[in-house]
């Protein structure tokens, strides 16, 4: 990574440190607390998410379709298919199939991640994926350990269930090293460098707004009876 690529990252991050909160979500499931059928709402929430953030990349891939870019974000629409295949595992462990996924009504806040994802797939540069790639992966991936690892040890799960958790948990440096050149590339054809920032620093934001809709839903005790999937589990 050269020093201009560098540095823009470490403005990112610095950005992203500023926001910094306790993921409520993760500390509820490590502790255990997080009830089976918020389990349910968690694959149902990550399936559109996941769906929307597939298209969102083969869009980039269109509208930036030369070497490095193309590749790049090519290769990310299929790391979510690949996330999106894993998923299903995740949702056999709790009694759901992909009709169920399909089926699930998500939470508004839940889903404005992939939203704004979308709207950077429409309208942003090929720069502000690619930085926000590099600034987030590490705290993601973390994110994602902590989830698989708490699956596991606290409600029984094995790693074929987990496995769409530790797919996100380990970005390839392979995807990283592609992340920084199609930055490099971008800001050499005029991209702008404050916005990549910025939305490096929204994409952070909206990624915990997606672990606090889930977390305060439990609080809340919403989602439980009556909500099809419930009534299907029999919680």
């Amino acid at each position: 990574m050269d020093d201009e690529t560098g540095t823009l990252v470490a403005a990112a991050r610095q950005r992203m440190s500023e926001q910094w909160a306790p993921n409520r979500f993760l500390d509820l499931l490590e502790a255990g607390e997080v009830p089976q059928r918020h389990l349910r709402v968690l694959a149902g929430e990550l399936y559109r998410l996941v769906s929307s953030d597939r298209r969102s990349f083969a869009l980039l891939a269109s509208r930036f379709p030369a070497a490095p870019a193309g590749d790049l974000f090519l290769a990310m629409a299929q790391g979510e298919a690949e996330a999106l295949r894993l998923l299903l595992d995740f949702a056999s462990a709790l009694g759901m199939d992909e009709g169920d996924l399909a089926a699930y009504e998500p939470r508004p806040l839940a889903q404005a991640y992939p939203a704004f994802l979308t709207q950077t797939a429409v309208h942003g540069s090929r720069s502000d994926i690619a930085l926000a790639l590099l600034a987030n992966a590490a705290e993601s991936g973390a994110q994602y350990t902590r989830v698989a690892d708490a699956l596991c040890r606290g409600y029984g799960l094995d790693d074929r269930a987990v496995g769409h958790f530790r797919f996100f948990a380990d970005t390839p440096q392979e995807l990283l090293d592609r992340a920084a050149q199609v930055l490099r590339s971008g800001l050499a054809a005029g991209d702008d460098p404050t916005e990549a920032v910025r939305t490096a620093r929204m994409v952070h934001a909206y990624e915990l707004a997606f672990w606090r809709a889930l977390a305060e839903d439990i609080v809340r005790g919403r989602g439980s009876a009556g909500h099809p999937l419930a009534v299907k589990a029999g919680r």
